[in-house]
């Protein structure tokens, strides 16, 4: 290996080190056992089948919004609004559900339309967030994070309003629609292979995808500078608002996998925070398509593990969210010392 592979390893090895310590003291000062809680994550996340299978439910959606970030990050563009963007997929999923639940077409096809209706939903939230930035001059952050605030709140009302269960309003979602309308699992099981697939195949097209085609290419020149890409012909704005579309579609997409295959109905909180997750995961991995799958069912693998925490140890099941903080943050800690390090030397 090159010498400088080796700095990066080190750092990056040390990162980690440095982010297991910190949890680690957390761990001790709230007087719970650290080996103890690392084990029970473990074994909550693979100690049996059933565990397995929830990760792996929980790695597709996780695997369409992390490679929805990749896309616009690649672009320079902050897509904080995936939130919104997931639970406008699950609202337009949820609509074109109901509206051909009881049509003469075959299940397969409702199911078809419903996703793609959630694909379209994405991402016409995406491109409003887009416009606000393109033509109004509105940072991408606030406007995101404003349409989530939006798109939440019209899913609450859909719930407990024209949408709600015959006679009562309640926050267990709308009605839950006829099996025929549910994307096929295992037996037993909550996991369509359906969608696994989908996450997957979505992953490795963006990966190669941003990994050395054209489009890729000016994606990431418009990222980089985007004045030189406009004076070298790249037409930038477009490619932002390309980015955008991409991005909300594949939100979109996993709001209408959660529907059609996870929760057969909208749920006030259907999106369950992947949107966020999606963006610590890019961060993680630096924006490296390659490792995205990986680092993404570790994520997974916390969020479930971590569930029974609070029953054994009394810690509350964010302590997954802790850990995975740590570990975004201590990374980007050490890129940053990496970086000085080597410009010294």
């Amino acid at each position: 290996m090159k010498k400088n592979t080796w700095i990066n390893l080190a750092f990056q090895i040390g990162a980690l080190a440095l982010a297991l310590v910190i949890t680690t003291v957390i761990l001790v000062a709230v007087g719970a056992p650290p080996l103890k809680v690392f084990g029970s994550i473990i074994k909550g996340s693979f100690g049996s089948v059933q565990n397995v299978v929830a990760v792996l439910i929980t790695w597709a959606p996780l695997l369409l919004t992390t490679a929805g970030v990749l896309i616009t990050f690649s672009a320079g563009l902050w897509n904080i609004g995936m939130e919104g963007q997931m639970t406008m997929g699950a609202i337009f999923a949820t609509g074109m559900l109901r509206l051909l639940e009881h049509a003469s077409l075959p299940p397969a096809l409702i199911i078809l339309l419903g996703i793609l209706a959630g694909i379209l939903g994405g991402a016409v939230w995406a491109a409003l967030a887009g416009a606000l930035k393109t033509f109004g001059g509105v940072n991408e952050i606030f406007g995101g994070l404003g349409l989530n605030f939006v798109a939440t709140a019209l899913t609450i009302y859909l719930v407990f309003g024209p949408w709600k269960r015959p006679g009562v309003g309640s926050m267990s979602g709308t009605q839950p629609f006829d099996k025929a309308l549910w994307l096929p699992t295992l037996p037993g099981t909550q996991l369509s292979l359906w969608s696994l697939g989908i996450s997957v195949a979505v992953i490795v097209i963006v990966y190669f995808l941003l990994r050395g085609t054209h489009f890729g290419l000016r994606l990431k020149a418009v990222g980089k500078n985007p004045k030189a890409a406009f004076l070298m012909g790249v037409p930038t704005w477009q490619y932002s608002m390309i980015a955008f579309l991409l991005c909300g579609a594949f939100a979109g997409l996993a709001g209408g996998i959660q529907v059609a295959g996870i929760y057969h109905r909208l749920l006030p909180n259907i999106s369950n925070g992947y949107g966020f997750l999606g963006l610590l995961v890019a961060m993680l991995i630096n924006y490296q398509a390659l490792w995205a799958a990986p680092i993404a069912f570790l994520f997974a693998a916390l969020n479930i593990g971590s569930v029974q925490l609070q029953i054994q140890y009394k810690l509350d099941s964010s302590f997954a969210g802790v850990l995975q903080d740590l570990l975004v943050l201590m990374v980007l800690l050490g890129e940053g010392a990496r970086q000085r390090f080597m410009k010294k030397s």
